[in-house]
Parts: structure tokens; sequence; C-alpha cells
């Protein structure tokens, strides 16, 4: 089964939020056999939200909703259940001064993946 990870901190969050966070390269190596793809996002400044209202397209500057935490980067898992992923998402640097979601991916019928 495939979840998604979607890695989020706060505005303004300092290193001494991240005490005791592991090394990103240290958890890439522990999950390399699950870890399909993942990246970092580049600042919410270079966003752009787009909606389409009565056959319009509304493009606007920035990340859809105010808040003062942002997603910064997201990971894709194959595991064989949610604990594992859990397991996983605990052992990202992120986890430590952010927050990690994990989200199963829905079950659509027809998909192959």
């Amino acid at each position: 089964m495939k979840y998604m990870m979607f890695v989020c901190v706060e505005q303004g969050s300092s290193e001494a939020d991240w005490a005791g966070a592991p090394d990103i390269d240290e958890w890439l190596g522990e999950v390399a056999d699950v870890r399909v793809t993942g990246h970092e996002l580049d600042k919410t400044s270079t966003a752009k939200t787009v909606r389409v209202r009565q056959g319009e397209v509304l493009v606007t500057d920035g990340p859809f909703t105010e808040s003062k935490e942002w997603i910064v980067g997201f990971d894709i898992l194959d595991c064989p259940d949610i604990e594992t992923a859990v397991r996983i998402a605990a052992r990202h640097p992120v986890a430590y001064g952010g927050r990690i979601e994990v989200r199963p991916y829905a079950e659509v019928p027809g998909d192959k993946d």
C-alpha cells in the first residue's frame, strides 16, 4: 500500500526546535527499501493556487490557506500497513520540530498502482 507523507514546519522555527533529530541522509538510508520518491519543496512564496469557477481560471500567488504551518516536502512510501508508515514518519528529522502527516492513497476502481 502506498502512503503520502506531508512534511510540515511552522514559520519561524529555529534550530533549537530540531534538537535530537536524525540526519536526513541517515533517515534516507533507513527507508530506502520503502521510499518510492520524495522531495523538498521550494518556498511558499513561489506557489500558485489554481481554481476554476464558472469556467474562469483564477490564479493567486502563494498557498491556498493562511497558516502558520507550511508543507515543505513530501515522501511517498510503499509499506505493508499504516503502522509501518507511521514508524517511518516518526524517524523523519522534521518530525522532531515540525510534523509529518501520513495519509494512505485512496483506493480507486481500476487503478493498477
